[in-house]
């Protein structure tokens, strides 16, 4: 390590919260058509929700515990961390109310305008009074709060209108009847009302003249506030948001009675008591409301407070309706095709003569479905095993498996229940298919599996034939259309045999098996990749073709970046694009000077997980399920799968490529975390959609 060089690593919920910058950054880019940069405010706020439900909560907890967590946050204590996350956090909610209403205020160079309730037409009262009485105020949830005995239970993440109403001619002072009487003597009714999540967030008024108006469920709600509070007589109304985020974390009981399913289940339920780790408010609340409601909550100045905007849940502009306008948002770019690989015909007979690789959302996600119900219809498959981390709300991965046993297979499914955020709706999946015959498996004690494979048997002139995929990502038709990910289908023997292996862990989990092609967490991937590195560094000393090459999601694993950086000192070249969280920092002589390093942030998610190591010029390439975090090389099931075919090696290398020459969506990752955008002299390649017209071109070859 250099000389007077401060710290070796960049702090994860640090690193972090710069990747989020970069998601902001999106929002804040002119070049990015109007309504897509209201999508990534909404995917901003979406990310901030679950760090604080995980990440924050986690370092909060090593603070309640008494603890300082140095050892874990590497020479920080937990309380200044919490301390520098809620500074970065208020700057950039901030930064992200600038961004919201500079895109409102573009929007009305398109007709459209956004209005609140102050800004309601006459035109526009009939329809919004209808809307509300027959649409919203049936789901509405009010707490009139002088009345309860106990605050209510605010649930997580769930936004609320706090409403401080002042009664016309009644003071505190019982006896006391003036109307020009002091507002601050009046008698004051509090209520909370509960935003309903099953009402559309952006309600579409009618046109006119050409224009297009939408108004805010909130901003209606509030404009309706005499039809809620009608049995009041007030005589002003204020109503301002608040939102708490809840600890995510799953405490599991030891009740031996209760199944793997009941115990999630319970834990999953039990998480809407969490505690608290942050407050959202809208900062123009008055003061003494404010107070009211941080007393009866228990929330003290300490505690994570952040002043907001008007309005929260900013992760419904996710949602945010296209208006059919196309100039307001990307193009549509349609999935295409794998070259020699219909839908249309037999995919098993394909994938019996050669491998094939299917990159979403640029190839459709119809080939992992086709897959299924292939196997599920034909007589002479006779097992299939996958593993499931996330489904889709409609799921045709689980209708194919259920339709599978219907037509007398053997199927088995490893769930993973504690798949965070997915849990109820992977519960609910795994007892449908229960019932229908399917047989779970659990996974492993004290491990996740996040592994992502497929291994069919099939009977073929008497023997039984391997047909298979592993992937880097779920098997979920939604994400699929925005999350970039490798799934390889394959009939290499020495690969499913081993994919086979995996299942076997899941049921008899006390053996460990030996892999000689693919690498598994939590046994074999740390040190296969650390032998990898070795080799890399002994043929940089020996003067032999060397480097790295690695996308990622996130790094953070110290030991693995101590091997990086020993690699860089020894000379290898190493390239690095991770999309999320990297600590490790690039270009520092005599520690990282060999290492550069690029983030991607574009309409699609980058998922999926490419190693590449020189081999003294024999390639080895991998795609894989892992991150190079702790959790993933020592705490789950993770499967990396070597590419044998050497079509598919070079088309992951040349894609590879592609998106390391972007130089418009790149950001370099630097000690200073600036989010610097690469730019230079080059032609400029916008990688997500230069990689869309490589397969365009493919199919033309």
């Amino acid at each position: 390590m250099p000389k007077n060089y401060k710290n070796k690593y960049i702090n994860r919920e640090l690193s972090w919260l710069q990747f989020n910058a970069r998601v902001l950054q999106e929002a804040s880019d002119e070049t990015v058509p109007l309504l897509e940069r209201l999508r990534f405010i909404g995917i901003f706020s979406n990310n901030l929700d679950e760090f604080f439900k995980v990440r924050y909560a986690t370092i909060k907890r090593i603070d309640l515990a008494g603890k300082d967590g140095k050892n874990v946050l590497k020479g920080r204590t937990a309380s200044d961390l919490l301390e520098q996350i809620t500074k970065i956090v208020i700057k950039q909610q901030s930064e992200s109310l600038k961004i919201i209403n500079t895109i409102k205020n573009r929007l009305t160079d398109h007709g459209i305008f956004i209005i609140n309730e102050k800004e309601v037409s006459a035109d526009q009262d009939a329809f919004i009074r209808n809307y509300f009485i027959t649409k919203v105020s049936p789901a509405l949830v009010t707490y009139i709060l002088n009345d309860l005995e106990e605050f209510p239970h605010l649930k997580d993440s769930v936004a609320y209108l706090a409403v401080r109403l002042i009664l016309k001619n009644k003071s505190i002072t019982s006896g006391i009847s003036d109307s020009a009487m002091d507002i601050d003597r009046r008698e004051r009714i509090y209520a909370l009302i509960e935003i309903p999540k099953n009402t559309e967030r952006f309600v579409v008024l009618p046109e006119k003249d050409g224009n297009k108006y939408i108004i805010m469920l909130d901003d209606l709600i509030r404009y309706c506030m005499h039809i809620n509070f009608s049995i009041f007589d007030y005589d002003t109304a204020k109503a301002n948001m608040i939102k708490i985020t809840r600890d995510a974390q799953l405490d599991f009981d030891n009740d031996l009675s209760k199944s793997f399913i009941e115990k999630i289940s319970s834990s999953v339920k039990s998480r809407r008591d969490g505690e608290p780790v942050r407050f959202v408010y809208d900062k123009n609340i008055d003061q003494k409301t404010l107070d009211y409601l941080m007393n009866k909550m228990g929330i003290d100045y300490t505690d994570s407070i952040i002043p907001g905007g008007r309005y929260h849940n900013r992760r419904d502009y996710m949602n945010f309706p296209d208006l059919k306008n196309p100039e307001l948002v990307y193009q549509n770019l349609v999935p295409l095709p794998i070259p020699g690989l219909s839908l249309q015909g037999s995919l098993l007979d394909k994938i019996a003569e050669k491998d094939f690789l299917q990159y979403t959302p640029y190839h459709t996600f119809s080939y992992t479905v086709k897959f299924l119900r292939e196997a599920a219809i034909d007589p002479k498959v006779k097992t299939i095993k996958i593993t499931i981390y996330r489904l889709a709300s409609i799921s045709h991965i689980a209708s194919s498996l259920i339709n599978a046993v219907k037509n007398g297979k053997t199927v088995t499914v490893q769930i993973e229940l504690q798949a965070r955020f997915d849990e109820e709706a992977n519960i609910k999946y795994a007892e449908q298919m229960q019932r229908e015959g399917v047989k779970l498996i659990f996974g492993v004690p004290g491990l996740k599996v996040h592994c992502k494979t497929c291994v069919i048997e099939r009977e073929e002139e008497g023997k039984l034939k391997r047909y298979g995929f592993i992937s880097t990502g779920n098997f979920n038709e939604s994400t699929a259309r925005i999350y970039t990910d490798y799934t390889l289908f394959t009939t290499n023997e020495e690969i499913l045999k081993e994919a086979n292996k995996v299942f076997k862990f899941f049921e008899i989990n006390y053996k460990v098996t030996r892999y000689k092609h693919l690498l598994v967490s939590p046994h074999y991937t740390r040190s296969s990749l650390m032998n990898m590195i070795n080799v890399e560094i002994a043929n940089s000393k020996a003067g032999k073709p060397n480097g790295i090459k690695l996308k990622l999601n996130s790094l953070s694993d110290y030991d693995m970046i101590d091997k990086l950086y020993e690699a860089s000192c020894a000379g290898v070249k190493i390239d690095l694009i991770v999309r999320g969280i990297c600590s490790l920092i690039p270009g520092i002589p005599n520690m990282s000077e060999n290492i550069r390093a690029i983030s991607v942030i574009d309409k699609f998610l980058e998922h999926p997980r490419l190693y590449v190591f020189e081999n003294g010029g024999n390639k080895k390439v991998y795609i894989s399920s892992a991150d190079w975090m702790t959790r993933n090389l020592d705490r789950r099931v993770e499967i990396s799968c070597p590419i044998y075919d050497e079509d598919i090696k070079q088309e992951l290398l040349e894609t590879f490529q592609i998106c390391w020459n972007d130089n418009v969506k790149a950001r370099k990752l630097s000690d200073d975390q600036n989010n610097q955008y690469v730019r230079n002299n080059k032609t400029k390649i916008r990688s997500q959609v230069a990689t869309y017209d490589y397969y365009v071109e493919k199919l033309r070859n």
